[in-house]
């Protein structure tokens, strides 16, 4: 993730702004600077405070984390419950600060996610799934969006590569997509609140 010229102070609320690869607007998130280590900047969003995006505007059911990696190819949410989603990876391009030191991103559809609910479900695409099992969710609109928005070649070969490797990576467990990494973000939102 680009880096702007002064980041803001760790506690510092923010809009975290999407878009699709065509400029239209996406998500919008109300949330907070956490700080970065060496897996990158850290976001915040609190239980009850806004996600919109157009045709849709709803209040968070849980405290998640969030991380965006140098790489700027990916955004990480850890939740916690009862979100039953655990683990959401919107898989993206040309995550960056703005000029006005705000994030901002271009959501490319792919998802890896971890859910935990009580019982098997049945997944987007019709796939039963247990409880704690790691996939890449959203491969139609994927495939559509490809093609409909004229994605380049060489984004769409590193884009499929890269969920491939987080979702072994989310399946393994290894940091920073693991439990202590985020409860360590966790604790560090507690310690800047309350907001």
């Amino acid at each position: 993730m680009t880096a702007p010229s002064h980041r803001p102070d760790p506690g510092t609320r923010l809009l975290f702004r999407w878009r699709k690869w065509d400029g239209t607007p996406h998500w919008e998130h109300d949330c907070v600077y956490l700080g970065s280590d060496r897996w990158g900047d850290w976001f915040g969003q609190d239980s009850g405070w806004r996600s919109i995006r157009p045709g849709r505007d709803m209040a968070v059911r849980s405290r998640n984390v969030t991380l965006v990696p140098p790489t700027g190819d990916f955004a990480y949410t850890w939740n916690t419950p009862p979100q039953e989603t655990r683990i959401y990876i919107d898989v993206a391009w040309d995550v960056r600060w703005t000029d006005a030191g705000e994030p901002t991103g271009i959501d490319m559809d792919l998802d890896v996610v971890r859910r935990e609910p009580a019982e098997p479900y049945v997944d987007r695409e019709g796939v039963l799934r247990a409880p704690g099992d790691v996939y890449i969710e959203d491969r139609d609109e994927w495939d559509e969006h490809r093609v409909a928005y004229g994605y380049p070649a060489d984004i769409v070969t590193h884009l499929d590569a890269l969920a491939v490797d987080l979702e072994g990576r989310v399946r393994a467990g290894e940091a920073p997509f693991d439990a202590a990494t985020a409860q360590h973000w966790l604790d560090r939102f507690d310690d800047l609140g309350p907001f």
